[in-house]
């Protein structure tokens, strides 16, 4: 199955899609895609209206994250177009959970604080129930995926030598449109992983260049550290950022990112610096 959020007169609602059709979930229904797969598990979801799908304008699937755990340098040729040397184990950060927006929404950038700023697609797991700590996490743990866009302040993060600021302003975590349920999805390896800047592709790759595959990212970041449901797992980015062409592509005003993920779906956000 597939979860969406949307807002319907100023209420955020669930919205649920299946092979049969695409419904509404009631207004009293928590605002929170795991507990509608729940819903849905139970049969709870049989009697919601159906919704125009087209008609609904989604915001991120996942309404907020008590950890955002990134990877970085996580495909070789992105890895390679950096200048940095491939890490022996995953090189993780993180990235403040007030930087999500919906598939939608404008990605705004701060014009005082930064003029670099980059793009980079995600495969992006949810976490479905409490896990790690003693007992590192497994692929089980992992309720469904979603695209992730891993805005990136470049001078920020490099400036301040760390990561997690320049990543986590503001809007800088697009996620949706749809959070796929990982019986739906099966094998997430192999998937097509892109992004276009104004109708240009510039990132073009598969989920099979993953360095560290998503059984080995889970047992290495849950290794002492326990992940809570609604946690969020971004798994790297493929070749093609923009700081790293020549010349040089960061993000203006006006342009128009999308960034996929084949059997997901499509974020589509616009630029906006302020």
């Amino acid at each position: 199955m597939r979860i969406a959020r949307t807002v319907v007169d100023g209420t955020p609602r669930i919205v649920v899609k299946d092979a049969a059709s695409t419904r509404i979930a009631p207004v009293d229904h928590p605002d929170d895609a795991l507990a509608a797969i729940d819903s849905v598990r139970s049969g709870a979801s049989a009697g919601w209206d159906v919704a125009d799908e087209a008609s609904l304008s989604l915001v991120s699937p996942v309404r907020t994250a008590g950890k955002i755990v990134a990877v970085g340098l996580n495909y070789a040729d992105h890895t390679s177009e950096t200048g940095f040397t491939q890490p022996e184990r995953p090189l993780t950060f993180a990235k403040y959970s007030t930087s999500i927006t919906g598939p939608q929404g404008d990605i705004v950038i701060p014009g005082g604080i930064t003029q670099q700023v980059d793009y980079e697609a995600e495969l992006t797991l949810v976490i479905g129930r409490r896990c790690g700590g003693a007992t590192p996490a497994t692929i089980d743990d992992v309720a469904g995926y979603t695209v992730g866009n891993d805005v990136s302040a470049r001078d920020v993060q490099f400036g301040d030598t760390q990561w997690t600021r320049g990543k986590s302003f503001d809007t800088f975590t697009p996620l949706g449109p749809w959070l796929v349920t990982a019986d739906e999805l099966g094998d997430p390896a192999g998937r097509r992983i892109y992004t276009a800047v104004n109708g240009e592709t510039l990132q073009d790759d598969t989920t099979s260049s993953l360095i560290f595959d998503i059984p080995s990212l889970l047992a290495f970041i849950s290794d002492g550290v326990t992940l809570e449901p609604g946690d969020l797992i971004m798994t790297g980015t493929p070749a093609g950022a923009g700081a790293f062409r020549s010349p040089a592509r960061y993000l203006q005003d006006g342009d128009e990112v999308v960034c996929g993920v084949e059997g997901i779906g499509e974020l589509r956000n616009r630029v906006v610096v302020r």
